[in-house]
């Protein structure tokens, strides 16, 4: 299978300039493929640092050192290098990420927050807004709702709408943190529908599912995070692929 992106050497530190420059290692030495067509699931204990890799890998942070190499436009970038211009073209056509909130410009529809991520690469809006209707009615967001900002929805409503978000554009790679933590049996199912669904077009995904039954359905690999002990104020953690 084609690999999506290759880490290797990634390491992340902290450090906290309030509590007298204290520095905690969140990761070291990281090296990580993912292909085409698999889910890996980066698994641990909370507090190991697997949030803080998925976001090194969205290029939210910064790594201290290593590459992170993908597959973009017909061509290899590393996202730790990258300029800014090229990291916002990266996430508006290669990587898809669902966070664990949902983050948005206060008073916009939410059938408007939902056709962004197409409308931004040239889809026409009547396309992008049928496609939108159609992942929010598959993920239980009632019709009545749409033209209304996400404010005041439910946290439940407020992840779908982050799904479907993140789902409008058949990304190469999908990055996704408990997209399911707070949804309830039916919509979870919808979800991995979801996933797995990518997985079959060739998307390569990495994600955080601490629900087992959920992690079960869509996960290929392991990619465990171990959590190291803390000694002088610092954290560290390694990680490791298992089958």
């Amino acid at each position: 299978m084609t690999i999506l992106f290759s880490v290797g050497g990634l390491s992340k530190t902290f450090t906290l300039h309030t509590q007298g420059g204290a520095e905690i290692d969140v990761f070291n030495d990281i090296s990580l493929e993912v292909r085409a067509g698999e889910c890996v699931c980066l698994h641990g204990p909370s507090g190991a640092g697997k949030s803080t890799l998925l976001r090194s890998l969205y290029a939210n942070y910064k790594p201290d050192a290593g590459h992170i190499l993908l597959q973009h436009g017909g061509e290899s970038i590393d996202l730790v290098s990258a300029e800014p211009w090229e990291v916002i073209e990266v996430r508006r056509r290669t990587i898809g990420y669902v966070s664990q909130f949902l983050r948005v410009i206060p008073r916009v529809a939410t059938i408007d927050i939902v056709t962004e991520p197409m409308i931004a690469i040239g889809i026409p809006a009547d396309e992008a807004h049928a496609k939108a209707k159609a992942l929010l009615a598959r993920l239980n967001i009632p019709k009545r709702l749409w033209s209304l900002a996400p404010a005041t929805f439910s946290g439940g409503e407020q992840q779908r709408v982050n799904i479907a978000r993140g789902f409008m554009v058949d990304y190469p790679v999908l990055l996704l943190d408990e997209p399911t933590a707070s949804l309830d049996a039916t919509n979870r199912q919808s979800v991995v529908q979801l996933i797995n669904e990518a997985k079959a077009r060739g998307a390569g995904i990495v994600g955080i599912f601490h629900d087992e039954e959920v992690r079960k359905a869509v996960t290929d690999r392991l990619f465990e995070v171990r959590q190291m002990p803390v000694r002088k104020s610092r954290r560290s953690t390694t990680a490791q692929m298992v089958a």
